[in-house]
């Protein structure tokens, strides 16, 4: 036996949801263990137990299994929850003199434009807390009015009486010129040295002020929170023993240290789900689908996102909680419609789903906790889908009679239906949400989902997904060996990312070569300060963006600049201006080769690559899957039950042929296969679903 396997040692994902707390370990020799554990108000109390629960899966107490990990990677929702839940730090705001209500008059955007009633966004920035001091840049960064140092104290010396914790800087060009804002932090230090300060010149630097001051005050609102949960939860893990490295999960699919995370915790907003984003991205690598519908269902929400050619979606139009989060975002799409979700009768006498949702705690009526109302894992419960004995593979026993009682009273009677009418209705109404929510990513945005394949994640996402991909004509379902982990696995097969952001406006056809690889090289600089030693990385790669607009047009395109060196030629530049008209095409349905293309923003990459995740696939096994089947069960697909075969899934091996209409119950997800629909386990333990198609020209 070699030392490895003597002393073996682990890397660690985490990723904490709304309902459980998922974990993946990952060995020396590419082995993968995964575990779950109920979510908890202190994230870090469920992040703990998780680590203990995976110490004991390898008979090791916490203290020694944790010296043994050299790497954990956190995907967490800090941040998200605090501004979801409008519970973030009080914040103050210094802009230039004249400007403290470009927060509110968001570039005139509002989300119902018909409705005269709709409030405004909650505050989290009152007008009281906002203070313009006279200072002025011109467009080209020089000083017009300098700085105000007395109206700076000022401001600092208020923000310390009113209990103030962060203030966010964000000063007109500052992103050209951040001097003025850096002297801002310094006075800031000197007269409240415990305030939180975000610069808009660090958070965001590039054009336009309004995406600018919403980010850096997003960032102000929810640092305070994620900078104590990330300090707090490394100093319980080194008095546990732990001595490696911690990162987090970031929302543009790569993973940082907790000192930057801190510092930008507006680039953690969708730490959670990104990382099922990515560990998509990766198997479809292995198992050859570049094109991948991502959706991931877990106990509040349910993720959707596209990977194009194994390229997960990134966006800079991201709104949350109805504020501007103008940062690179892998782009998902969220909804609520997770097994948590409540049904409920409105006052009009309509049944509705979601978006609220049990949690964790008291969770659904049959976890037994107290819950009383009736949530989608309750009506998956009656209509026969989830067995009572096998929940988290017999982890946890759920409670049917109290499922059937929370919808007779909650909704069948008040609508006057039966209990099994019911819950078909409840499936069909979350079902229906779901099935919208991948049209908004994909229909919407010029995207034909027949051409993709689904990949369904989540503990309650392969329930759900056979039926998606019939009302949508997809051809495919995915179900991963780790779909009930997905976000955790994703989290220990991130890449290391940082990303720089400058603004350069001038012409395409007059670009100064010079100049711009210099900025880029600035930037490489920069993100490397930034990503530190990178202990975890093999080798670093920089990959570089432009965004570009035909002259006179509001709105940009991303592009990569596809180089071979580390300059960017001229040759490189029309071949980038090329590919901008055919995607201008694609997304807007016309292009015009004539017409000046401008350059406005700049973009860099920073990735730390690391060694991939070596999958272990097993020969394939005969077709017939008997040896796993442990009897039949009574399934409602409709108003009629049918006898559906049960599988354990532990028991399948690959080459094992599954006919729906079936169920296969494993540890942390359950896998439906509906009436017509064929699975196939394949190598490397995946559940792959051809689908029947219920009619023709569904979805669309």
């Amino acid at each position: 036996m070699n030392s490895a396997s003597e002393h073996p040692s682990w890397m660690l994902g985490i990723d904490v949801g709304g309902t459980f707390t998922d974990l993946v370990a990952l060995d020396g020799d590419g082995n993968l263990t995964s575990t779950k554990t109920p979510s908890t108000p202190d994230p870090s109390e469920g992040v703990m137990n998780g680590i203990a629960k995976l110490g004991e899966r390898f008979g090791l107490p916490l203290r020694e299994f944790l010296a043994r990990c050299s790497l954990i990677v956190h995907g967490t929702t800090v941040a998200t929850n605090t501004i979801l839940e409008y519970n973030g730090a009080k914040v103050g705001l210094i802009t230039t003199e004249g400007f403290r209500d470009e927060i509110e008059f968001r570039r005139a955007y509002k989300e119902s434009v018909f409705s005269p009633r709709l409030p405004a966004p909650h505050p989290i920035v009152p007008r009281r807390l906002r203070i313009g001091v006279p200072e002025r840049l011109d467009a080209k960064g020089n000083v017009i009015q300098p700085l105000d140092e007395e109206a700076v104290r000022q401001a600092a010396r208020f923000f310390a009486q009113e209990g103030v914790e962060a203030v966010a800087v964000c000063f007109l060009f500052s992103f050209i010129n951040p001097e003025h804002e850096k002297r801002v932090r310094d006075l800031l230090r000197e007269e409240a040295p415990q305030l939180f300060v975000s610069l808009s010149s660090e958070v965001l630097p590039q054009i336009r002020e309004f995406e600018r001051v919403s980010t850096t005050v997003v960032n102000a609102y929810t640092g305070p929170a994620l900078q104590r949960y990330l300090e707090r939860l490394e100093r319980t893990l080194g008095q546990e023993g732990f001595g490696g490295e911690l990162y987090v999960m970031q929302s543009n699919g790569g993973v940082q240290n907790i000192v930057q995370s801190g510092k930008l915790a507006a680039g953690c907003l969708l730490s959670g789900p990104a990382g099922g984003v990515t560990a998509a991205s990766f198997l479809g690598e292995r198992i050859g689908y570049s094109d991948l519908i991502t959706v991931d269902m877990g106990g509040t929400s349910y993720d959707v996102s596209v990977i194009e050619q194994l390229q997960p979606t990134l966006t800079t139009e991201s709104w949350i909680s109805r504020y501007r989060v103008a940062l690179p975002m892998l782009d998902i799409h969220t909804v609520g419609a997770g097994g948590g979700s409540i049904a409920w009768v409105d006052n009009g006498g309509l049944l509705q789903v979601g978006p609220r949702s049990a949690g964790s705690y008291p969770g659904p009526a049959c976890y037994g906790r107290g819950g009383k109302e009736p949530t989608v894992t309750d009506a998956n419960l009656v209509l026969g889908y989830l067995n009572p004995d096998r929940f988290l593979g017999g982890e946890m026993k759920l409670d049917k009679e109290a499922s059937v009682e929370a919808i007779r009273t909650r909704i069948a009677e008040p609508l006057g239906i039966s209990v099994m009418e019911a819950a078909i209705a409840i499936s069909e109404i979350v079902n229906n949400n779901m099935s919208n929510a991948i049209r908004f990513v994909t229909t919407q945005r010029g995207h034909d989902p027949r051409r993709f394949a689904l990949l369904a994640a989540g503990g309650a996402g392969a329930i759900h997904a056979g039926r998606q991909a019939e009302d949508l004509g997809i051809e495919t379902v995915i179900v991963p060996k780790f779909a009930p982990v997905l976000c955790a696995l994703g989290d220990v097969s991130a890449h290391l990312k940082v990303t720089e952001l400058r603004t350069r406006f001038e012409r395409a056809d007059r670009v100064d070569l010079e100049a711009i690889n210099a900025e880029f090289d600035e930037m490489e600089k920069s993100a490397r300060e930034k990503l530190g030693g990178g202990a975890a990385a093999r080798q670093f790669e920089a990959r570089r963006f432009v965004d570009m607009r035909y002259e006179g047009e509001v709105h940009e395109v991303t592009l990569p600049i596809r180089t071979r060196t580390r300059r960017v030629t001229a040759l490189n530049m029309e071949a980038t201006v090329s590919q901008f008209h055919d995607w201008h095409e694609r997304l807007y349905a016309h292009k015009n080769p004539g017409q000046p293309v401008e350059i406005l923003n700049l973009r860099l990459d920073l990735i730390g690559v690391r060694d991939r995740i070596p999958l272990r696939e097993s020969p394939f096994d005969e077709e017939n899957p008997a040896a796993a089947q442990t009897g039949t069960r009574k399934v409602h697909f409709g108003p009629e039950a049918v006898d559906a075969a049960i599988y354990n899934g532990d028991l399948l091996n690959p080459g094992n042929m599954i006919v729906g209409p079936a169920v296969i119950e494993q540890w942390g997800t359950t896998i439906v296969v509906y009436p017509g629909h064929e699975a196939l386990i394949d190598a490397l333990g995946n559940c792959m679903i051809e689908v029947r198609r219920e009619r023709e020209g569904a979805a669309v």
